[in-house]
């Protein structure tokens, strides 16, 4: 079958929908992700003119390097599937499109070529390809990471092993899978003297997605760890905290309602996770030409409106829990915001609110609701 994403066209297995979907070649549900990467793309050489060589790690179909390679990159297309690398040849032919097309385990080639961008998609956690691309990038690498579980705490043994990090489940999971994989990469580039800079991240639906910059240097490294800390969090009352330290100090007790309940995670990124310059960068570079140019837009709109607090609240379930019924969610963060906190919404859903206000003060601030 054939498909259209953005400028290109590929031939993918498969004669029906329900196939495609199936298909290990091509993921419909990743549209937005391969949109926001060429964004992504096109913003960065926009900031840095001499990046021009790009390696799609796990290239299946091809689709995200031939997009990439459309867009006037030096695309590399790698893939250990013999099938995916007669796919990713004929697809680039199709296209009139010229890329080199690499039959190789991807840890293996990037240790042997480097690149001024690594793309890794994987199936799963992305952390078995992390040295070799954090290593051999030379200007951004581009990470998904489709393990959740593991990284929000719902497989803690899993995320504990791959992520070196204490993952915990809790109603603000998102955010803390999201900052547990910036930590896990921020601590494997510093072990080669690099510092990791997030231009963008997100969570969206059952993926997270970042897109990191390099400064090089020891002193740069150290700093970047500092950026690294630990939450504490109170199931009971709610109450969160964070900690900017390897060697976290937190009470046995909550601090505000004595519960010995509370769970410690980390270490996270507690730092920004985007950087707005460059987000206003990726939005003028949205047009037409995207498969979904709306769709990445809201993502990019919503990224770049959101507050850094590394934890959010769930809306719907504070007001349920104090037995009223929810108001409309602009009506309720202005109402945060009269009283003089900071608030914003939450990119990854449309009832979670980030502020750093505690529980108390945000009831007391939208009682009249």
């Amino acid at each position: 079958m054939r498909v259209t994403e953005g400028s290109v066209e590929i031939d993918i297995p498969g004669t029906s929908q329900e196939e495609i979907e199936e298909d290990v070649f091509y993921n419909p549900n990743q549209v937005l992700n391969r949109d926001l990467t060429i964004a992504v793309l096109r913003a960065y050489r926009d900031v840095n003119s001499n990046a021009s060589t790009y390696l799609d790690a796990m290239a299946a179909s091809g689709i995200r390097g031939i997009r990439a390679a459309a867009e006037g990159w030096d695309a590399t297309l790698c893939d250990t599937n013999p099938e995916a690398v007669s796919l990713c040849k004929q697809n680039l032919a199709h296209n009139d499109l010229e890329g080199t097309v690499v039959h190789k385990d991807a840890n293996a080639h990037i240790h042997q070529h480097s690149y001024d961008v690594i793309d890794i998609d994987p199936f799963g956690s992305p952390i078995p390809f992390a040295d070799a691309a954090l290593s051999n990038a030379h200007d951004l690498v581009c990470i998904t990471a489709t393990d959740t579980a593991p990284l929000c705490g719902a497989h803690f043994n899993a995320g504990i092993r791959r992520y070196d990090s204490v993952p915990r489940n809790t109603e603000f999971h998102p955010e803390v899978g999201l900052r547990t994989l910036i930590s896990t990469l921020a601590r494997t580039a510093a072990r080669y003297d690099r510092a990791i800079q997030p231009l963008l991240s997100h969570s969206t639906r059952h993926y997270h997605r970042v897109y990191l910059a390099f400064e090089d240097g020891a002193q740069v490294a150290d700093s970047a760890l500092e950026n690294l800390g630990y939450l504490l969090y109170c199931p009971e009352c709610l109450y969160r905290e964070t900690q900017y330290t390897r060697f976290p100090s937190f009470s046995d007790e909550c601090p505000n309602c004595e519960s010995e309940q509370t769970v410690i995670g980390g270490p996270l990124w507690l730092a920004e996770t985007t950087d707005s310059e460059f987000t206003t960068r990726v939005q003028q570079r949205i047009d037409e030409s995207l498969e979904d140019p709306d769709n990445v837009s809201t993502l990019i709109e919503s990224v770049d409106d959101e507050i850094t607090t590394p934890t959010h609240y769930d809306q719907h379930k504070l007001c349920q829990r104090w037995s009223r019924p929810a108001s409309a969610m602009d009506d309720f963060l202005d109402a945060i915001r009269d009283a003089g906190y900071q608030a914003s919404r939450a990119h990854y859903s449309g009832t979670a609110f980030k502020t750093p206000a505690t529980v108390t003060e945000i009831r007391k601030a939208t009682k009249s609701l």
